[in-house]
């Protein structure tokens, strides 16, 4: 869900009146269990519409180690692996294509995939739908002939290995379509919060990094049309946190004044600016004012290279002076949280050059003390190198297995843990990485023999069994080493020749012979090294620059509502505001952090005027009652939050339904004192509905609780429970309130009404009275908790 391409697709899919995209993930190991024990195919998370049933189906090849998990999607869906014996099948078959990076060397992954698209899609998929619209009477041949005409298709059952496929790319930013209208998850994901590209592609020439070379030539959106489009996304999704993300952000050209601009606008809503890793040398101090004026976040600097040697080599643009003055802003800025990259066996690198990382992280340290003397948390993660197609250092091997293991274990063993967070990227998985990278389509077999082996989201450590990835080496004859390791000569013919990225093979390897001289070649901006590519010139569409903050146009912009912050004018006037809501249907399974999260995204979405805390991370002034376990729904839950007067209740309930999914529904809105007791201090007396579905053991007749002692067991002793069960009281099947408040569609065996409440001494604890009156777990049980009450001259609701 945190992948951006995929969100800008399904939009645009989703705006033509004659398609639909509908979103499938990889099940976890339980679910897979689950499914392959009762026969549920994979279906699409919308409509639940079996994977095998859809027209297409098309897989983001961001990963090499998800080329085993595509097989196993592939086999949860009822579908053959293989195009051959797809296509031509009595049983129609969705297409099934695949993009991403990792598609730029599509020979491991050929015999699987009907269709490749090399390049930006945002284009390629419309020409993409039209072409199977109108050769869908045809056969699937005909459909596989009309994508093979498509700029950027490579279908390897037409194309084999003949002819090169031109890589797509889309000229101007601005006027390519954009996901404004973000889907907002329950569940915390990897990138929680929106996420904004503002340039596409890289000028620096790291020759490394397969991105910098596959996605040239560098286009920039126009700050206009960024705050633009952050502005409309955070009003739809209602997240605090956005990311103005590139290649190389801190080199895009309109960055201080974009930053600078954002802030102003959003600074009612306390929208914070973060950027992914930035080069040490665009580390600025007045962009770091900016990125904390509204809260900091945490800060990634990527060196990959310890020394100035070895950062020639690979074309890296800093020097240690550059480094230091990087770090002396940082923490004279206030940070205290940073993160450092290292890459491990680069080409030509010496014992001094992995020494030197231990160096760097040590001299970070230092000027963290000297300018902050508060603790720091400094982490180091590095990586091996793993050679990739379409660079200059393609030509090269990988470092072997074993020396991977000793340069890491070096590091791990170097760098104190007392001082810094070090973590080593595991090099089993770097090595197959670079089989996969660096790999030919003999490869498809080995895949499909470590599927067959039980390899299944190898990118998760709790996953990834490197002995099954050497067995089906064994199996097969597959010297993985022979593909990681091996070096290419000049004229050698490589595995992803026929796929045509726009750099040519004389420039990339005219950089692998300045690579092995120490030589830097400048970047684009400075001067046109002859790439291949012909690149925009400035002022052309898609090449925008920026001198000064000045050369930000704000006429075309819609201003952002404006809020006053407390204290900016006369004095503003607060109100305390109580909700009463409802947790019902399918979100009775979110946690509560969950709920508090869509609770507070709702309310910035509907434009609910709420007071934030003061400090280093400003938060939403709502604080919730007692909460719910999970799987528990409710019908009277509530919440209060900070508001500015004037506060119209009926117009902002309204407006935060309408902002709030289905289940989830606010109920009654209403102004409470000041000074009334919270939530969590008044409510100490709760109501359930508690059902059990029928099934052998269910005891149908006799009381359930009498009185008198329950002991469970807290903490290793016996502790005496019966304080908190007020009453128990059977209810009739037939009672309309326990019909009202039947969950599922199942019929229950019984039903009762809990009354429970707290002691000053013992909390209430929902599951461990469930078992102890029923025998049973919260989860074999349905319920509803139906109401919450405090003690003010008898039993109140919190009204």
């Amino acid at each position: 869900m945190s992948h951006l391409g995929l969100r800008i697709l399904y939009e645009i899919v989703n705006r033509l009146p004659y398609a639909a995209a509908e979103r499938v993930f990889a099940p976890w190991s339980d679910l897979r269990e689950y499914m392959k024990a009762n026969d549920v195919e994979l279906a699409s998370l919308e409509t639940k519409r079996p994977v095998r049933t859809f027209d297409l189906v098309g897989f983001s090849l961001q990963h090499e180690l998800s080329y085993t998990t595509i097989l196993d999607m592939l086999s949860l869906s009822g579908i053959p692996f293989r195009t051959e014996d797809r296509i031509g099948s009595k049983n129609p078959f969705p297409i099934i294509i695949a993009g991403g990076p990792a598609a730029v060397n599509p020979a491991p992954m050929a015999p699987f995939i009907d269709a490749f698209l090399i390049g930006d899609g945002e284009e390629a998929i419309v020409e993409m739908l039209d072409a199977f619209r109108q050769a869908k009477a045809d056969e699937a041949e005909g459909i596989l002939k009309a994508l093979s005409n498509i700029e950027g298709f490579y279908v390897p059952r037409i194309h084999g290995h003949s002819g090169r496929i031109k890589r797509r790319v889309v000229s101007d930013l601005d006027s390519a379509p954009f996901a404004e209208r973000q889907i907002v998850p329950y569940a915390s994901i990897i990138h929680d919060r929106v996420n904004i590209e503002i340039a596409r592609g890289c000028a620096m020439g790291c020759r490394f990094c397969q991105a910098g070379m596959t996605y040239r030539p560098l286009r920039e959106r126009s700050p206009e049309t960024v705050l633009k489009l952050a502005r409309n996304a955070v009003a739809n999704t209602g997240y605090d946190d956005i990311s103005f993300s590139s290649l190389s952000s801190g080199d895009y050209s309109c960055l201080l004044p974009l930053i600078r601009e954002f802030n102003r606008s959003s600074k009612e809503t306390r929208t914070a600016v973060s950027l992914p890793s930035l080069r040490v040398g665009s580390v600025s101090r007045d962009v770091l004012k900016e990125i904390c004026s509204v809260r900091k976040t945490g800060f990634t600097m990527a060196p990959e290279a310890a020394t100035e040697r070895l950062r020639r080599v690979i074309n890296k643009d800093f020097t240690d002076e550059d480094y230091e003055r990087a770090l002396n802003a940082l923490f004279e800025e206030g940070w205290l949280t940073i993160k450092l990259y290292f890459m491990i066996g680069l080409p030509t690198e010496r014992e001094e050059d992995i020494t030197a990382i231990n160096e760097m992280a040590m001299k970070a340290l230092h000027i963290a003390k000297r300018n902050s003397g508060k603790f720091v948390n400094i982490n180091i993660t590095v990586s091996p190198f793993i050679p990739k197609s379409h660079t200059p250092f393609q030509w090269c091997g990988q470092i072997s297995l074993e020396e991977m293991r000793r340069k890491l274990s070096y590091l791990r063993q170097s760098i104190n843990s007392k001082k810094f967070k070090y973590k080593g990227h595991n090099e089993q998985m770097s090595f197959l990485e670079a089989v996969f990278a660096r790999g030919d389509e003999r490869l498809s077999g080995l895949i499909e023999e470590a599927w067959r082996s039980g390899c299944i989201l190898d990118a998760w450590s709790e996953f990834f069994d490197f002995n099954k990835w050497l067995a089906a080496m064994e199996k097969t004859g597959i010297d993985g080493a022979s593909y990681a390791e091996r070096t290419f000569s000049a004229d050698s013919p490589l595995p992803w020749d026929n796929i045509d990225v726009g750099v040519s093979r004389d420039f990339l390897f005219k950089e692998y012979s300045k690579a092995l001289a120490e030589t830097m070649t400048p970047n684009c901006r400075q001067a046109c090294s002859g790439c291949g590519l012909e690149c925009r010139e400035a002022g052309e569409p898609g090449a925008h620059t920026c001198a000064s903050a000045q050369s930000v146009d704000e006429t075309n912009i819609a201003p952002a509502p404006q809020v006053p912050e407390p204290g900016a004018g006369k004095k503003l006037f607060k109100q305390r505001v109580r909700s009463c809501f409802s947790k019902t249907g399918m979100l009775r399974y979110l946690s509560h952090l969950e709920l508090i999260a869509a609770m507070t995204k709702a309310l910035k979405r509907a434009g609910v005027p709420v007071d934030y805390t003061k400090g280093f991370h400003p938060n939403p002034e709502v604080s919730f009652g007692p909460p719910l376990g999970v799987g528990v729904a409710g019908i009277e839950e509530y919440f209060d939050m900070e508001v500015f007067a004037p506060f119209d209740v009926q117009l902002y309930r309204t407006l935060l339904n309408s902002s709030l999914p289905d289940g989830i529904r606010i109920s009654r809105m209403f102004v409470i004192p000041a000074a009334a007791p919270s939530l969590t201090v008044f409510v100490t007396r709760y109501e359930f509905i508690v059902t059990c579905p029928e099934t052998e053991e269910t005891d149908k007749s006799g009381p359930v609780y009498s009185g008198g002692p329950v002991i469970v067991l807290r903490e290793g002793k016996e502790t005496d429970i019966s304080v908190c069960i007020e009453s128990v009281e059977r209810l009739a099947l037939e009672d309309e309130e326990v019909r009202a408040f039947f969950i599922s569609e199942r019929q229950p065996a019984a039903a009762w009404r809990f009354v429970l409440k707290e002691t000053e001494k013992i909390r209430v604890r929902l599951g461990e009275i469930c078992t102890a009156l029923l025998g049973k777990k919260m989860e074999e049980l349905e319920i509803i908790r139906t109401g919450m009450y405090g003690w003010k001259d008898g039993w109140r609701k919190p009204l």
